[in-house]
């Protein structure tokens, strides 16, 4: 079990027959009234995010979710292949299955897949990744302000800001978590 006063991002929990995860949350303790923790939750089967407020002393059973590494092969149409790196097993999964991570994860790279009680809602993947940049505008000389970016495109299609020096072919680390540009490699 799992209180409302212990709410953290990423923990996941049962509530109304459904499995949510924590995007954010925030305890508050206003001057007049008791405390209460006003969080976003994801609805891990559906996507859905809603707003909802608890008391600290509210308790949900803790989700158990399983966590299995699986190389990211190839997708086809809207199905995506992985492997299973001891039994060499092929998992087709579907696109909504999957979330946003999957726009950082190129071609043989390991991922984390999500699932509860076998149901597959989405792949973790590493927290940080080093992906070339295949299109942005080129950098003008003199043109530097004060943390001035601009948006690039990484080689699985996601888009990123850089700063302005970072140029087309050139590799940098993306932090996965938040999508964004971290460094040069």
């Amino acid at each position: 079990m799992v209180s409302a006063g212990e709410f953290r991002n990423g923990v996941t929990f049962e509530m109304d027959n459904n499995l949510w995860q924590i995007i954010e949350f925030q305890h508050v303790k206003p001057g007049k009234g008791a405390a209460f923790v006003r969080t976003k939750i994801r609805n891990i089967i559906n996507g859905s995010v809603v707003e909802k407020t608890f008391r600290p002393n509210e308790k949900f059973p803790k989700a158990h979710i399983e966590r299995n590494d699986l190389q990211y092969l190839y997708s086809d149409g809207d199905l995506y292949y992985f492997m299973d790196q001891e039994t060499f097993e092929q998992m087709p999964l579907n696109g909504n299955q999957l979330g946003d991570a999957l726009k950082f994860v190129k071609e043989n790279m390991l991922v984390k897949i999500l699932s509860h009680k076998g149901h597959v809602f989405g792949v973790e993947a590493p927290n940080f990744v080093e992906l070339e940049i295949t299109e942005t505008e080129p950098g003008f000389k003199g043109d530097t302000a004060q943390g001035a970016t601009k948006s690039a495109t990484l080689e699985t299609g996601a888009i990123i800001y850089v700063p302005l020096f970072i140029e087309q072919g050139e590799v940098v680390r993306v932090d996965t978590r938040t999508g964004e540009y971290m460094e040069r490699v």
